[in-house]
């Protein structure tokens, strides 16, 4: 629209200097009636629907224009109002595909058990009581009880626990869990549809319908600028009867600056956060980023690292650490056990020659097995250790915590290695930062063990801890907030987050290997491992609706002066059309400092 309109002033001006100047009006009339007919009719269906929007007085002056056969004011009008709204679609960016990503990545198929026979069936065919078996890499298809097998189970993205846990008969998996290492025979306690995973989509479903959309910042300002606009063209009418002076009127108060203002603003803010890794998806989240009063952060892989990492290496004598940690190292190679990985990366990280390994035998979910140099090395769980080298855990380490792979080198102890989740080095100077702009309420959400999390808490200066939360205890919390008034920024990066995020004020992802459904379901995604962006982005929404207010009470206040000439007669409707561009022109300007602020 916005090119079609420019094209037919430039054709109908372009004729007014040549042999068929007497086509020029015939053409800029027609441009005017079939370009200006869209824009009146989307106004008056949002008139008749009760909206009271900025784009009356454009309305009127395009009707107008065609009623007075002054065109070129008209066409002015109708191209910077169909570029106004062009703006705003470009600012307002895609819409989230949260409940579609969810849905794409449930588990689809379950391997039914009956007997000595395998079936593969759709994953909403089972039924409470059957038995599924669960392959290494498998998606759990329905929540239900393990009864023969053992393995590790990752269910970070669900429970907010980094560590794996362990399955063994008894122990109750949640649908959406992934099963690293052994096979597993669990009993269904829950069809599919039913199952935790299903629960996480209908939260996130729900979350999208309950927020409720931010009004135009151009409509909240119309509410006043329209009826002073009428008011003053009423009293040109009274005192003049002069339709081509309310017509100027009209065409000098349309309210571009309201309508220009804010999407040049946003587009700049949300190009400024993007030079920073941060992904804001439109204006509105921009504009509620800056006004949020409360935060809430997810703990795993937000507050900490997400993953079980090496943090103390304790050697039997006669090894010392870097030696034994090169032996693990190389024993754990061929591995894809998470914690094999961590072990792995660890030795490289502290520059040791990783030795090769020979004979290696991984035992599911208890340990492995291998010949290096010459020497018979095992790494795993305690049980492990004392089935394949018998005494090797006897000897005094003092305090065992955490979780721990023990090693043992020819019969006898090599020491443990203790994992444990990291805190992220920047947290702190996150929860510092957002208190400074005037956050008052910060507190921690995880489905994690309490303990665990206040003593991340207590290392980060957060005051307030829930622990042991379900996806929709995490919703909760934030409509708990919202009917207090508040306004919330949500911090995540897990499936469990999902909900949460769907539902808060703002949902802030931190996705800087990905991210899946929570970048999908959030407003706002970082792309990088630094946590402080989330309160740069705060700061950039800030700058940038500062900037949108003043361009738009610079543009009004030029407005009105404007206004006031017309209505006197001192600017005609043309004149004042060009006017009205050379204030939009001013606005833009203003508006354009967003992407530098």
């Amino acid at each position: 629209m916005p090119l079609a309109t420019l094209l037919v002033l430039v054709i109908g001006l372009a004729l007014r200097v040549g042999p068929m100047a007497h086509l020029s009006h015939p053409v800029l009339m027609a441009g005017l009636v079939l370009l200006g007919l869209p824009v009146v009719w989307q106004t008056v269906r949002g008139a008749i629907a009760g909206r009271f929007a900025s784009d009356l007085v454009a309305t009127l002056a395009i009707t107008g224009a065609a009623i007075l056969e002054q065109p070129l004011p008209g066409l002015v009008v109708v191209l910077m109002q169909t570029g106004g709204e062009s703006l705003e679609h470009f600012a307002a960016g895609r819409a989230s595909r949260a409940v579609e990503e969810l849905e794409a990545r449930a588990p689809r198929r379950a391997n039914r058990k009956r007997g000595a026979v395998v079936e593969e069936i759709p994953a909403e065919d089972v039924e409470p009581g059957d038995l599924l078996l669960i392959r290494p890499g498998d998606m759990v298809p329905c929540d239900g009880k393990v009864v023969e097998g053992r393995s590790h189970i990752d269910a970070s993205g669900l429970t907010g626990e980094p560590m794996p846990k362990l399955a063994e008969p008894g122990v109750t998996l949640l649908s959406g869990s992934l099963n690293l290492e052994g096979p597993l025979v669990l009993e269904a306690t829950a069809r599919s549809g039913e199952s935790q995973y299903a629960r996480i989509v209908q939260l996130v479903r729900g979350a999208q319908a309950s927020k409720s959309p931010l009004q135009r910042m151009a409509d909240r300002y119309a509410i006043w600028f329209t009826p002073l606009t009428l008011l003053v063209c009423l009293a040109a009418w009274l005192a003049t009867h002069d339709g081509e002076r309310v017509l100027a009127v009209l065409v000098v108060a349309t309210p571009c600056p309201l309508i220009l203002a804010t999407p040049v603003a946003m587009i700049g803010g949300i190009s400024r956060a993007a030079s920073r890794s941060v992904i804001i998806r439109n204006g509105q989240a921009l504009e509620r980023l800056g006004r949020v009063t409360v935060a809430l952060l997810d703990k795993t892989g937000t507050l900490t690292i997400g993953r079980p990492g090496v943090i103390r290496v304790i050697p039997a004598p006669p090894f010392g650490e870097n030696e034994l940690l090169r032996l693990a190292a190389a024993a754990d190679q061929g591995s894809g056990h998470l914690l094999a990985r961590s072990v792995v990366a660890t030795a490289e990280e502290r520059g040791l020659v990783i030795p090769a390994a020979s004979n290696v035998v991984e035992h599911a979910g208890s340990g492995v097995v291998a010949d290096i140099e010459g020497r018979r090395t095992t790494i795993g769980s305690r049980a492990f250790a004392d089935r394949v080298a018998p005494g090797a855990t006897d000897w005094p380490i003092g305090d065992e915590a955490g979780l721990c792979a023990w090693v043992t080198v020819d019969g006898r102890a090599g020491g443990i290695i203790e994992f444990a989740d990291r805190i992220r080095p920047e947290a702190a100077e996150m929860i510092s930062l957002l208190r400074a702009l005037g956050l008052r309420h910060i507190a921690l959400v995880t489905g994690d063990h309490a303990a665990h999390a206040e003593a991340v808490a207590r290392a980060i200066g957060v005051t307030e801890t829930r622990a042991n939360l379900l996806p929709e205890d995490k919703v909760r919390a934030v409509e708990e907030l919202e009917r207090k008034g508040e306004r919330v920024l949500m911090v995540g990066d897990g499936t469990n987050d999902a909900p949460a995020l769907s539902r808060a004020s703002v949902g802030v992802a931190l996705a800087a290997h990905g991210g899946g459904i929570t970048a999908e379901a959030a407003d706002v995604v970082v792309l990088t491992e630094d946590a402080r962006r989330v309160a740069e982005a705060v700061t950039i929404s800030r700058a940038t609706m500062r900037i949108a207010l003043q361009s738009i009470w610079a543009g009004l206040g030029l407005s009105v002066a404007a206004m006031a000439f017309a209505a006197l007669g001192h600017i005609p409707p043309t004149a004042g059309a060009l006017l009205q561009e050379v204030i939009d022109l001013a606005v833009i300007l203003n508006a354009l400092r967003a992407s530098r602020a």
